[in-house]
């Protein structure tokens, strides 16, 4: 059984999120370190949205500051995600990794089994969905949201029929990356206040989709399920799914240096997150 990487860095501001599992990619392509897998949260509360969306068109920056939530643009694809209620991870392993398909899509089924069994152990009933007719395919190269959850995807994990876990992947230097959300619970109100609709009617129609569409963790589960208890699921989720052991590290300071020069250079600028 190979052994990687697991590192639990706790709530940390969203341009450094974004800076250290930047630094892990290049520490990975680099030959540094071995595949890592990282759980963290977010202070404060943030808006992350996609790589390629547009902020001037799509969000509601006066209602981001109003709520004192952070911001921040990911290096990967994908819609906006309100990171609040819920435990985010990454993965970060060598395209050419004997276990890794070498299609996108493939490589994001095979790293996904992870959470797969992660819900598994929690006691849901997961199991991957994949987009079957024409407007669902479709759909994937034109979202009609700006919201993560409300826009299908390959492979989408799926619980009692609704979207459990929005995830998003990049490949860099021979590296993926893979990060997403895994939602505990979910402030519906307060997600839709952060994107523009062309009218008020628009943005009801959504709402009430992804009502239909997506699910938190704690909407399902007989008894609620706390922070450290879904971290202990998804890891050994992750562990089981991708027959791995996981070995906790702590970073050193020579390490968060290299985080904070990219947070600063990258994360923190204000032409990265709203260049688009």
């Amino acid at each position: 059984m190979e052994t990687w990487r697991f590192i639990d860095s706790g709530n940390a501001s969203p341009a450094y999120n974004m800076a250290l599992d930047e630094a892990l990619l290049d520490w990975h392509s680099e030959g540094k370190i071995p595949p890592t897998i990282r759980f963290y949260g977010w202070n404060p509360a943030t808006l992350s949205i996609g790589y390629f969306q547009n902020v001037q068109k799509e969000i509601k920056m006066d209602e981001v500051k109003r709520l004192g939530l952070g911001f921040v643009r990911r290096p990967t694809g994908g819609r906006g995600v309100l990171h609040e209620h819920e435990l985010t991870y990454s993965v970060i392993v060598s395209e050419d990794h004997p276990a890794m398909p070498k299609t996108v899509t493939e490589a994001y089924r095979v790293i996904s089994e992870g959470i797969l069994h992660g819900f598994r152990f929690l006691g849901l009933d997961a199991y991957f969905s994949v987009p079957t007719t024409a407007d669902e395919k479709n759909q994937l190269k034109n979202p009609r949201s700006s919201v993560c959850f409300d826009a299908p995807s390959w492979y989408e994990l799926v619980v009692e029929g609704k979207k459990v876990a929005g995830s998003a992947q990049t490949r860099q230097k021979g590296v993926i990356l893979q990060h997403g959300s895994i939602l505990l619970d979910i402030d519906e109100e307060k997600l839709f206040s952060l994107f523009r609709y062309s009218n008020d009617r628009v943005k009801e129609r959504m709402q009430q989709l992804f009502k239909n569409k997506a699910v938190a963790i704690n909407q399902m589960s007989a008894e609620p399920v706390s922070l450290e208890e879904a971290k202990k699921a998804f890891r050994q989720g992750f562990e089981k799914g991708l027959s791995i052991h996981l070995e906790p590290y702590e970073l050193n300071e020579e390490e968060h240096a290299y985080i904070n020069e990219i947070m600063t250079r990258r994360y923190q600028n204000d032409d990265w997150n709203f260049k688009r």
